[in-house]
């Protein structure tokens, strides 16, 4: 039963011979039908036949009625005059139907509240134009201000943003104390005369381990740190 509701639509299935015309690989492709060309002539539709220059809202003269209002008029006013006379003239078909309903006034009454009813039908009609107008301009301020609320929160984010960068910043050392632990102590390279002082000096090093030694006195540097440091000023 389930299985039989599911495949039960509101509205007819569309030609499978013409959908499966139209996969994704035919489109890639540029294999799918183009769409039909706009019909410059005229054409039939439930039963009417139109023209494709015709106006959106047809003259009541274009289309074999009577006018029952001036050219020049206000619609709220007509529509008003309008749907008096439908209560009006409902009023009377209600009257002739209990006194003479085999009357010939039955039938002009049913033609009038018709033709009334085409009126009101053709007044409000005209009111497309004014309703595709302010429907675009509804959705053309839903977008603005959708916009606006975007960039409301993209400017939120972007303040955030800074100051979580700006609280970064400010929780960093100062320049000073992080390049003085950073900071390696390099010496100037000696030059020739700097050379020959520091020979000098390594022979006056070893000419003073030298008479510790024969006096017998305790060195104060250890030998072999004596022995490094001569080694290290010869090399330079």
């Amino acid at each position: 039963m389930a299985e039989g509701q599911q495949g039960v639509s509101s509205m007819p299935l569309p030609p499978m011979q013409y959908v499966s015309l139209y996969t994704d690989e035919n489109i890639r492709r540029g294999r799918a039908p183009k769409p039909p060309p706009p019909i410059k002539d005229n054409y039939n539709m439930f039963g009417v036949t139109f023209h494709a220059d015709d106006q959106i809202v047809r003259p009541l003269e274009d289309q074999g009625l009577r006018r029952l209002y001036p050219h020049n008029y206000d619609h709220r006013r007509e529509l008003k005059k309008l749907n008096h006379s439908i209560v009006i003239n409902f009023l009377d078909l209600l009257d002739i139907l209990i006194k003479l309903p085999d009357s010939p006034k039955r039938t002009e009454k049913m033609d009038d509240l018709t033709l009334l009813f085409i009126h009101i039908h053709h007044l409000i009609n005209e009111f497309r134009p004014h309703q595709a107008r302010e429907t675009l301009r509804v959705m053309m301020e839903v977008q603005k201000r959708q916009r606006l609320d975007t960039a409301e929160r993209f400017r939120k984010h972007l303040e955030h943003v800074r100051e979580r960068l700006q609280t970064c910043f400010q929780s960093l050392p100062d320049d000073v104390s992080l390049d003085s632990k950073l900071l390696i102590k390099t010496e100037p390279m000696e030059t020739s005369d700097d050379m020959s002082s520091s020979s000098h000096v390594v022979s006056l090093m070893r000419g003073t381990k030298r008479e510790l030694e024969d006096n017998g006195e305790e060195e104060s540097i250890p030998s072999l740190q004596d022995q490094m440091m001569c080694d290290i000023i010869e090399g330079l």
